[in-house]
């Protein structure tokens, strides 16, 4: 597969987005373990997770630990795999999503997240959403220590602003921004745009659009799904082909709970768009 850098590795174009395997509609565990091989026979290294991926409170690292199981099991190159994970969302006791960026909480999340993967040290650890409730340079600031502890190898941040961004980007070497980006959603093309500028590697989550966003492809933008007839491919490899041309930053980490879907979307890193195609799909060029 083609490759493309994050920190100080090469990692496959495609990544894999974990969170369809371990929350509401997760499939059994012998698929989601078998989903994450197909990706990496594909050639996708970057696995992408986060404690509160769970169903709720009483299993917080669930996906973490699956992905742990599922590398562990694989027959190939294990040192390839880079595994991201990400602190900061929390799961209380009513199993909704909360907040908490301090100092305290994301050391001890860093921690709980190095039992779960069975590791001495996260290859990426990312603030997952900024909390409002805590400066930002301080959640910012405790990953650093992490970072300078050896208990992790490279510091990202997530659903970030460019202001933020550059914050970070002043406080630790900044490896990586992941932020939704799809057809549907395009509102962070300001922070590509600065991930460009820096050599941030930009991982853009929900690439496809979420739920039904396949689906979506080939409806609300159809442009999408008539060039995939066109080239005779599917309309997420279309989607995630002009993803990966926006950018030689851009590693898109689309979510998937069937071997088949992680398959086809391995195969959007070899798909090379058109200046027509692409002029197409950016809106820029009339059909």
């Amino acid at each position: 597969m083609q490759q493309r850098t994050l920190a100080d590795r090469s990692v496959g174009a495609i990544g894999l987005g974990g969170m369809p395997l371990s929350v509401e509609g997760r499939p059994d565990r012998d698929r989601a373990v078998r989903t994450v091989h197909a990706a990496l026979d594909a050639g996708v290294t970057l696995l992408d997770t986060a404690d509160a991926y769970c169903l709720g409170h009483d299993e917080v690292g669930h996906n973490e630990r699956l992905l742990a199981e599922a590398v562990s099991s694989w027959g190939g190159d294990r040192s390839s795999v880079l595994i991201a994970t990400k602190g900061g969302h929390t799961r209380p006791p009513d199993d909704s999503w909360a907040l908490d960026g301090s100092r305290a909480y994301l050391r001890a999340a860093c921690e709980a997240s190095l039992r779960a993967l069975g590791t001495n040290a996260v290859d990426l650890y990312q603030l997952h959403r900024p909390d409002p409730q805590v400066p930002y340079a301080e959640s910012v600031g405790a990953l650093e220590e992490l970072r300078q502890e050896g208990k992790v190898r490279a510091v990202g941040i997530s659903n970030a602003n460019p202001e933020q961004i550059r914050l970070a980007a002043s406080i630790t070497p900044l490896a990586a921004v992941q932020n939704e980006l799809s057809p549907a959603f395009r509102s962070s093309l300001p922070e590509l745009e600065l991930c460009t500028e820096l050599g941030i590697a930009f991982l853009p989550w929900s690439p496809l659009g979420g739920m039904g966003g396949a689906a979506a492809l080939g409806t609300e933008h159809a442009v999408f799904g008539e060039v995939a007839r066109a080239r005779g491919v599917s309309p997420q490899q279309v989607c995630l082909a002009w993803l990966l041309a926006l950018s030689p930053v851009v590693i898109p980490i689309p979510g998937s709970s069937r071997p088949e879907s992680i398959t086809d979307s391995a195969q959007a890193a070899a798909l090379v768009l058109t200046g027509y195609e692409r002029g197409v799909l950016d809106g820029t060029v009339s059909v």
